[in-house]
């Protein structure tokens, strides 16, 4: 599936994601990285207790986003009405590429209006975006579904979607 992206301190960069998304600020939006140091800047880590690291470091990188307890500094913008982070360590080769060369985490969101199925290939893309939208190009990956979410702090499963 197809994602949006964009730099994650940039308030502005965000809103125009969320703007074009039709996605409300208060639901919070996923963070993607290549490795741990690109995202440990927004994490809380005080908060989280070995086990917890343990289940985290045990998931990545791959399909799993994790809500974590959030740093004070990180913005509204990315953790909506929430007081923790949802972030991933990702094992898609193209976004650790893309993130390496950014030298931080992205924000990472599926490519679709919200509450609608995500864009599945180019055509849906454009279809939905316009035919100027800007494409990584390179493979996708095979995920044809969003990624896992849980909440590291109560255990529970937010999203899960069945393949």
């Amino acid at each position: 599936m197809f994602g949006l992206g964009c730099d994650p301190t940039s308030e502005k960069a965000v809103k125009r994601l969320l703007c074009l998304k039709k996605r409300s600020i208060k639901k919070g939006l996923i963070l993607v990285a290549s490795n741990y140091n690109q995202i440990k800047m927004y994490i809380n880590e005080s908060k989280l207790s070995v086990q917890q690291k343990k289940t985290i470091f045990f998931h990545w990188p791959g399909p799993y986003t994790f809500l974590l307890p959030a740093n004070s500094l990180v913005p509204y913008w990315l953790t909506g009405q929430f007081d923790t982070v949802a972030v991933r360590i990702s094992a898609h080769l193209g976004i650790i590429k893309l993130c390496n060369i950014f030298g931080k985490a992205l924000v990472s969101t599926s490519a679709n209006f919200s509450n609608m199925s995500p864009c599945l290939t180019q055509k849906d893309v454009f279809k939905n975006f316009g035919k100027n939208f800007p494409l990584f190009y390179g493979p996708i990956g095979n995920e044809r579904h969003p990624s896992k979410i849980i909440n590291i702090i109560n255990g529970k499963l937010i999203r899960y979607v069945q393949t």
